[in-house]
């Protein structure tokens, strides 16, 4: 009797069958859908009602100011607000994926609210020529919105997310010829990746999109179109003719079936139910019809609404929320009337063994090969249920039948049921597929082999996993909630976004437990519970909401407090926000967060506690932008890490600052250092260094640095460098001015005095010398190599005659050996002291019996070695160091 209770509330539509059933009777009061403009959103999403401005209608007892309300889908206000938009006729109205309400009026403006009835700012336009022609029909999709405007022109948004209007070509229609329909086909179901628009005109369909028109004439698809309806997957369309019929063609536009309607009148609403009816809507007739002549009426006496979902068609009207809907397969096979299925049977098994009855066992026996399959067919008849008694009666049936099925474990296993017929004792025994075949003979018994191999479609776990589900569809079924989604919904939507919908709603506490008992995060939930609690509750002191805001916190670990208290301190609740964010662990939310509610010195705290750089110069820069100078060096003078940071960040590129830090600080000698670098930099540019030879840019930095040094007895040897860098600077100015010539700048004492004598200028190379103290070693040294530079022997000859050098005849010999002068080196190696340097300056030379002589003069054998190898290749050269070394072993020495 339960079958036919059941089946009875079906329709039977060819081979198919259809139910309706009321999903929630509306508890709205006063609505007349007839009056008003109406906009529903998809997977039982919220009811957006306005007077239709359109109509005429009487007002009773209601304001004459239109209100914008929106209602859960079983009629709950969840809030209302004012209509006080200009831009003239609200044209359409829809709801984004999102669930953010979007409507558009006659001059092309955009407005959008979110559920709870609050404008989302800023307002968008379709653009001017929409503005300029006026919008007299809209076509929503998802997240995009096709218009059309009293000139035929076609404007198209793609995505709400992201606003920008677009025209689509020209179709080539004027006002006096508006199209009779419009549909879109979306863009995830197009060729080209963008929307294209159906549009039914006099003599054919035109398809429009962003680059071109086509055009299907009236032969190609039977008459004139009054009415179009795509289907949910892009695929088909349903077209209602001039003369009645209901053609269904592919997007090709090829015919599948014909439908002769009755009236010719179009209707006022079409939607496909599911992919295999489509529905119709005149004044008081829904009619349902089929791929065939087949079809179904229903008779409604008020107006209704269709709301197409993927696998039916929900029917608002003024009382109730029905859904239409093709009786899933595997319900059909329990409930249907005289049905013998496995499932049926098991169903009915259930309902045995609750009576007690034997005919229980009798029903197992019938199905036992199929149990597992009949199991399955009820925990998925279960979830294609909103009737909640009726799933449980379902799963307990899958349940009873789960019992008596057992998981094969291996293929080559097979389970064998040994049964005696008199006293029903069962036993089961697995045995080997070769040995089965053996069993009969050798133990004289019947054996029903009760299921062969492994069996991989049926999972123990299902049952629970589909109550899993059913116990979130039935919670947000609730008329308070008023979310009425099918488990196919449910899968296409997906849990988080489920979730997400919920909290959007502020139903927090149902979002968390969902959450919690999915094993999904819960940190989106407390955190957006928290946010709105924050703007909630401008009535409760900081303190006391810190606390009801912690307790709540501390349930997630790792959740953003910087995230909540960024919220508080949009809010305008400064001091919530700075005890939220001394609770946030990771420094990287913290710190820039802090600097926001204008905490710098804590911000400052964190950061240098935290080790991290970065954070450090994020505090450093935006304190160095808001505070003075001195303030902002009293702030890091405390702060080691921050000051060092600083210090090393202002050496590279703020020197100014960094010099009235240190003056600030009394660190004078590192300014002076400073000052001395900037000499060096600015010696680099060519510019700089024009202007007075003794005023000059550079001198006056090194000069300051000079007195900066001396003013403490640390930095003496700094001050006396100074000065000489100073007075250096000044000398070879003087001598590029006075020789024309810039080669003296920037070069050492040594070079300033070898480029004079070189140039023959020896007075200034000797005022160099006496100005700078340099020695008598050094300055041989130096006028020899000049001399031997510029080649000039007869003065080095002279210079060598002068005075007894006080470092010997080496440098003149050195000087002349590196030139490769040898003439010139043969003058002065006989003037050397030391045989040992005799020997090697001639052997330098190559006269190796010259060399030979000087070593034996020093009688070091030791030198000989060394000079034989240098003449290794000369074999006269090495048998005379040979008897000389031999010469004096003899001698011993």
């Amino acid at each position: 009797m339960a079958n036919v209770s059941v089946a009875a509330e079906w329709q039977l539509l060819i081979n198919r069958y259809y139910r309706k059933p009321e999903l929630y009777p509306m508890r709205w009061k006063h609505i007349d859908l007839s009056r008003n403009k109406v906009a529903c959103a998809p997977f039982g999403g919220p009811i957006a009602i306005i007077r239709d401005d359109s109509k005429i209608v009487q007002l009773y007892a209601e304001s004459a100011l239109r209100k914008l309300r929106v209602f859960n889908s079983a009629g709950i206000l969840l809030s209302e607000t004012v209509w006080k938009h200009p831009g003239g006729r609200l044209i359409g109205m829809s709801w984004t994926e999102d669930q953010t309400l979007i409507c558009i009026v006659q001059d092309g403006t955009i407005y959008r609210y979110n559920v709870h009835g609050e404008v989302l700012e800023p307002n968008f336009s379709m653009g001017k020529e929409c503005f300029e022609q006026n919008v007299v029909d809209c076509v929503f999709w998802g997240n995009g919105v096709v218009c059309l405007t009293e000139a035929g022109k076609l404007f198209c948004v793609p995505d709400f997310k992201e606003i920008k209007p677009c025209k689509l070509a020209e179709v080539g229609i004027g006002d006096e010829e508006l199209p009779n329909c419009m549909a879109v086909i979306e863009p995830q179901y197009t060729v080209s990746g963008n929307v294209e628009v159906l549009l039914g005109v006099g003599s054919g369909i035109v398809i429009v999109d962003e680059d071109e028109v086509r055009f299907i004439d009236e032969e190609k698809i039977g008459g004139v179109v009054l009415k179009i309806a795509v289907s949910h997957n892009g695929r088909f369309l349903a077209c209602f003719m001039h003369d009645g019929r209901l053609v269904v063609m592919n997007t090709e536009f090829r015919d599948f079936f014909q439908y002769q309607c009755e009236s010719a009148l179009p209707p006022e609403q079409m939607a496909w139910c599911g992919l295999d009816s489509v529905l119709l809507y005149w004044d008081d007739v829904l009619l349902m019809v089929g791929p065939s002549e087949d079809s179904v009426s229903y008779i409604y006496d008020e107006p209704v609404i269709f709301i197409p979902e993927c696998d039916g068609v929900r029917i608002l009207s003024n009382t109730s929320m029905e859904f239409v809907q093709r009786v899933p397969d595997s319900t059909v096979s329990i409930f249907k009337i005289g049905s013998t299925s496995p499932a049926s049977l098991l169903f009915d098994a259930l309902d045995h063994f609750d009576r007690r009855s034997a005919k229980a066992d009798e029903n197992l026996r019938l199905i036992r090969a199929s149990l597992p399959e009949a199991v399955e067919a009820c925990i998925d008849a279960a979830g294609h249920e909103f009737d909640v008694s009726r799933q449980r009666t379902l799963l307990r049936a899958a349940s009873y039948g789960q019992a008596f099925c057992r998981l094969i474990l291996n293929s080559n296993c097979i389970f064998v049921c040994l049964y005696s017929a008199g006293d029903k004792i069962w036993k089961e025994i697995v045995l080997g597929a070769w040995l089965a075949k053996l069993l009969p003979k050798a133990i004289g018994v019947e054996i029903s082999i009760w299921k062969i191999g492994f069996d991989s479609n049926f999972q123990r776990d299902h049952i629970q996993e589909m109550c899993k589900t059913l116990r979130v569809l039935n919670a947000v079924r609730n008329p308070e909630i008023g979310i009425p989604l099918s488990i196919e919904q449910y899968k296409l939507l997906s849990a988080p976004v489920l979730i997400g919908r919920l909290i959007n709603a502020h139903q927090h506490l149902l979002a968390l437990r969902i959450s919690e008992y999915a094993g999904m995060n819960q940190e989106v939930v407390i955190m957006h519970w928290a946010c709105t609690k924050i703007t909630a509750s401008l009535a409760i002191p900081d303190a006391a909401l810190l606390e009801i805001i912690l307790d709540k916190l501390k349930l997630c670990k790792g959740i953003s407090y910087a995230a909540v208290a960024a919220h508080a301190d949009r809010s305008g609740r400064r001091k919530l926000a700075a005890m939220l964010v001394d609770h946030e662990p990771r420094s990287s939310k913290q710190v820039p967060l802090l600097l926001s509610i204008a905490e710098e010195d804590t911000a400052l705290i964190k950061a240098t506690e935290s080790g991290d750089s970065d954070l450090v110069y994020l505090v450093l820069f935006h304190i160095w932008q808001k505070r003075p100078a001195l303030e902002f060096f009293g702030t890091i003078q405390a702060r080691p890490l921050a000051r060092d940071l600083f210090i090393a960040y202002a050496r590279c590129y703020k020197h100014e600052f960094l010099k009235d830090f240190f003056l600030s600080t009394g660190q004078l000698q590192e300014v002076a250092f400073l000052l001395w670098k900037e000499s060096w930099e600015l010696g680099k540019n060519p510019m700089g260094s024009k202007g007075s030879p003794l005023h000059g840019p550079r001198i006056k930095l090194i000069e300051k640095a000079h007195n900066l040094f001396s003013e403490t007895k640390e930095h003496t040897f700094e001050s006396k460098a100074a000065e000489e860098h100073a007075k250096l600077l000044r000398i070879q100015h003087e001598l590029e001015v006075s020789t024309k010539q810039p080669i003296f700048v920037d070069s050492s004492i040594s070079d300033t005095i070898r480029t004079c004598i070189a140039l023959g200028n020896h007075r200034a190379a000797m005022k160099v010398k006496t100005e700078f103290k340099v020695s008598e070693k050094r300055w041989y040294w130096l006028k020899v190599f000049a001399l031997v530079t510029i080649r000039d022997w007869e003065a080095l000859e002279k210079f060598s005659k002068e005075k007894r050098p006080p470092m010997g005849f080496r440098p003149f010999v050195e000087a002349c050996i590196d030139v490769d002068e040898k003439a010139e080196a043969l003058k002065y190696i006989p003037k050397l002291v030391d045989p040992r340097e005799r020997a090697e300056a001639y052997a330098r030379i190559g006269m190796a019996k010259e060399a030979a002589d000087a070593a034996s003069q020093a009688k070091d054998g030791e030198l000989l070695g060394r000079l034989k190898l240098s003449f290794a290749q000369n074999t006269a050269a090495s048998s005379i160091f040979d008897t000389l070394r031999d010469r004096l072993s003899f001698q011993g020495v």
